[in-house]
């Protein structure tokens, strides 16, 4: 299902919870929303739909929608500046960022994974995960 952007600062400051085979009904409304809102975003954390659990979903660089359970970056290089921007604020902001991320995270049957993320991928993911932790850009 489609749902509202999470704008509430207060709300998104609120670290997320590891989430449970419970709580897969959550991916497809990331999905979803990710989905409909394709023209202006290229990830989304569970917490901007209102969900504060640690699930993620992205527009890897074919341009199709992958996800992540539980996403943990356990070796990251070359860290850099940029500027980024959120559906859940007005504007954009700088931030750093690394340009290669190793990442450790869970697929929809809890099966554990090993991925080396690159460029604008890996940015998009550490985006994601900042806000699991309630920090907006």
């Amino acid at each position: 299902m489609i749902k509202e952007i999470v704008k509430d600062i207060k709300f998104l400051m609120i670290k997320s919870e590891l989430a449970t085979k419970d709580d897969l009904y959550i991916l497809t409304d990331l999905i979803d929303t990710l989905n409909h809102n394709r023209k202006s975003c290229v990830g989304m954390a569970a917490n901007m739909i209102g969900y504060n659990k640690c699930i993620l979903v992205y527009m890897d660089k074919n341009d199709n929608i992958e996800y992540m359970i539980n996403p943990k970056i356990i070796k990251y290089d070359s860290e850099y500046e940029t500027e980024e921007g959120c559906l859940s604020l007005i504007g954009t902001r700088k931030t750093k960022r690394f340009k290669k991320i190793k990442v450790e995270y869970y697929n929809d049957k809890f099966q554990k994974r090993l991925k080396v993320f690159n460029d604008f991928e890996a940015q998009i993911i550490q985006h994601e995960m900042n806000h699991f932790e309630g920090i907006i850009i």
